[in-house]
């Protein structure tokens, strides 16, 4: 689906989903808008829909725990980090009184962010 990872940066993978706002700017003006359209709409979709999962506070259960026992240790921490950090995120922009479906876009492009991340964390 999204072939080789590394010819993306961390912060071009977003824009290649279409997880950022549009914008529009002439001169020192500058204004956002809504996300762009572009990119993979599947995969734009599953990532929101995943984002809406770091809303909750993470608590695995018995599965998860048994899927870490069988991956390396480096794998395990890095998700689990993961996981809080998003859902941190999370907060903080309910904290801010920000809708909760531009929070899902956010979280969802830093998520992308990460599997960007974790997909060259071996080569």
């Amino acid at each position: 689906m999204i072939g080789d990872w590394h010819r993306f940066t961390g912060n071009t993978i977003g824009a290649y989903l279409g997880l950022v706002p549009t914008e529009y700017s002439s001169g020192s003006s500058r204004a956002q808008g809504a996300i762009t359209k572009t990119g993979n709409a599947h995969a734009c979709r599953l990532l929101v829909e995943s984002a809406w999962h770091h809303k909750k506070d993470y608590r695995p259960g018995a599965v998860m725990h048994a899927r870490w026992a069988a991956a390396p240790t480096d794998a395990v921490l890095r998700g689990q980090a993961g996981n809080r950090r998003l859902h941190r995120r999370w907060q903080q922009f309910t904290l801010r009184k920000k809708r909760s479906t531009v929070a899902a876009v956010a979280v969802a492009r830093e998520l992308a962010g990460w599997c960007w991340s974790l997909a060259l964390m071996d080569s």
